[in-house]
Formats: structure tokens, C-alpha cells, sequence
């Protein structure tokens, strides 16, 4: 459990900084995230490439992108998965993604911005070199995630990326955290290596544990940033899921679905480990499951596409638009679908 605002005032911690001076890493008074209980369950969303092939410029796909990552972040995803619902005589050829862009591989455009988004703006520029995709990153929205530091906001976890600059006694590894100084930690770890940092809690400092980047969610309830996946078909949004057991809820969205509140009535929490939640582009799923070699192997095209799911919703019945965009339908559908996993 966290500690209390009480407890946050009577403890000072601060950490050795490699400037001369010490980085003050004490807890203020005002704490916007709060965690909920250490939770192992998670939200997956995946969505076609196509939702960005009508887009005519590299402006409209970044923005487009932005908007995805943000409803993701404002909803708490767990993971985005982008999958190629393209022709397969129309996909990219499997070359080196550094030199891809928008224009010729909507995969590696939305993965290479939505997790640009996802990294703590204070590391993005060491670990993000320049790059077509980039050209018009001003128009990305600032997501403001836990993960994201404030100056004036304490959490017992942090993300760091690691430095060249040598640790003072010459052990460890010096590791910037966003913050006016630096923190050391035991570990030697190459630069530019981002890590996820478990802060001391005691009086008289300490030094910061590197820890699974799923520990905040795990150990403490934060809800931590999202991991970002690339799927080549449909089909391989289940088969490569980095899940052992895979996902044990799968929803498809669709317009032919049921209503929400039919496919699941009441407001009860749902018996899940991991869940996923899968989004059409323009021409919807079952233009996904047309253009898969496997899911065409077994029979499972147009209508059939709901058999690869569990549920097969409508998130807005008679809608007053001939068409909802994907990123609509992601704020209509995790809204509708949030009491699943959260009944407050």
C-alpha cells in the first residue's frame, strides 16, 4: 500500500546526485495518481493498419496516431497491438524498418509514434533519433501518464534511462530519472537503457532497485504505460500474444455485434486474466480475417470472423453517422466495456 500524505511530509529522502549536489526526491503534498490494489490482470486493445491508410497526409496519420495512444492512456491499456489487415500483395517488404515511413509502412508508423508517446518526454530524444515518422511529432498530445514525471509529484516507482556519465567511486551506474539530479544505482548498465526504478522508502536515503517494468502495476496498482506490439495478420494477434495462456477475453467490435448491455448485462466485473479488445478499420474485422493466409486456411471469413472471439458487440447501436472511426469506437467501447474490470 501506498504511503500517506501524512507519511509523505514527515519523510525527507534524498539520493546522491552526480552534479555535486543531491537530487531531492522528497514526497509533496499533492499526489494526482492513486494506486488501486497490485492487480496481475490486464487490458489489451488491437488495431488494424488500415486506420491510417485514408489519411493523406503525414499530419492527419500523426495526429490520427495521437489520438490512439490517447484514449489508450485515459482508459489504462495495457498493451496496443497493431496488426496488418492489408492485402498480402500489398504489404511492405520485410526490409530495415529504421528507413520506413507512413507512406510505405503504416505497421512501423503507428508502433515507431504510439510508443514515441508512451516514453517519458524526458528521455525521448536519447532513445528516438530523427526520422521521417517524426517530422510532425508537434502534434502529438501529451499523454501525462504515471510514468510521466512532475517535478512536483512523488511516486514510489520511477523510469530512468542510464547515462555515460562515470558514478562517483566508480560503481554502479548513474541513471537520470527526469528529475533536477541524477540517481546511482548498484547495477552496471550500459547507456541508454531505459529501466523501471523502485525508490527507497526509508529516512536516511538509499539507492533506487531496478525492477520489472510491470512491477508498479503488479506490486502497487499504478497503472504504468502501455507495451506496444506489432501482429502481421489477425490471427497472429492471439498465436504470438507474449501471454503463456493467452487471452482468456476476447471481444471483436463490430456494427453487425450485439448491444453492450446485452452481450453483458448489469455491471458486474468479469472472471478474467487477460482480456483483449479488438477494433476493425475502415471496412471492419471481417476485412482483417479476408486478407489472413491461416484464417482463410479454416474457413473463417466475413461472417465467421466472430468465431475468433468470444463476444462480438456493437459499441453504439443506431448510430447518427453512416461511419465511426477507430478511434471513436475505441472511446465509445472502452467506455462502454469498463465496468468489466472496474465497477467504481
Amino acid at each position: 500500500m501506498a504511503p500517506s500524505n501524512n507519511e509523505h511530509q514527515s519523510k525527507r529522502r534524498r539520493i546522491d546526485g552526480e552534479d555535486g549536489g543531491r537530487a531531492d526526491t522528497s514526497k509533496p503534498q499533492i499526489t494526482r495518481f492513486k494506486p488501486t490494489v497490485p492487480r496481475d490482470w490486464t487490458i489489451s486493445v488491437a488495431i488494424p493498419t488500415s486506420i491510417i491508410t485514408d489519411c493523406v497526409t503525414r499530419e492527419q496519420r500523426t495526429t490520427y496516431a495521437g489520438r490512439i495512444a490517447r484514449a489508450c492512456a485515459v482508459f489504462s491499456v495495457d498493451e496496443i497491438v497493431i496488426f496488418d489487415d492489408s492485402p498480402p500483395g500489398q504489404r511492405p517488404a520485410s526490409v530495415d524498418h529504421h528507413d520506413y515511413t507512413g507512406d510505405t509502412d503504416p505497421a512501423h508508423f503507428l508502433e515507431h509514434l504510439i510508443t514515441y508517446l508512451e516514453t517519458p518526454p524526458f528521455m525521448r530524444k536519447s532513445l528516438f533519433p530523427l526520422h521521417p515518422n517524426l517530422r510532425s511529432q508537434g502534434l502529438l498530445p501529451s499523454l501525462d501518464m504515471p510514468h510521466h514525471p512532475h517535478k512536483d509529484e512523488w511516486l514510489p516507482y520511477r523510469e530512468g534511462m542510464t547515462l555515460e556519465t562515470p558514478p562517483r567511486g566508480g560503481k554502479g551506474t548513474v541513471v537520470d530519472i527526469g528529475m533536477p539530479g541524477t540517481v546511482t544505482i548498484n547495477d552496471s548498465i550500459p547507456p541508454k537503457t531505459r529501466l523501471t526504478l523502485k525508490m527507497p522508502l526509508d529516512e536516511n536515503g538509499g539507492v533506487p532497485e531496478p525492477v520489472h517494468p510491470a512491477a508498479p502495476r503488479t506490486e502497487a496498482g499504478y497503472f504504468w504505460g502501455f507495451s506496444v506490439r506489432r501482429a502481421s495478420t489477425l490471427s497472429s494477434v492471439f498465436t504470438q500474444s507474449p501471454y503463456e495462456e493467452g487471452y482468456d477475453l476476447s471481444i471483436g467490435t463490430s456494427e453487425r455485434g450485439l448491444p453492450i448491455n446485452k452481450v453483458f448485462p448489469g455491471h458486474k466485473e468479469a472472471d478474467f486474466k487477460h482480456c483483449l479488445i479488438a477494433f476493425g478499420g475502415p471496412r471492419g474485422l471481417e476485412f482483417a480475417s479476408m486478407n489472413d493466409p491461416e484464417l482463410a486456411e479454416l474457413g473463417i471469413q466475413g461472417v465467421r470472423t466472430r468465431e475468433l472471439f468470444d463476444h462480438w458487440v456493437n459499441a453504439l447501436p443506431n448510430q447518427g453517422s453512416r461511419n465511426i472511426r477507430t478511434d471513436e469506437a475505441m472511446l465509445i467501447a472502452l467506455m462502454g466495456l469498463r465496468h468489466l474490470w472496474d465497477s467504481s
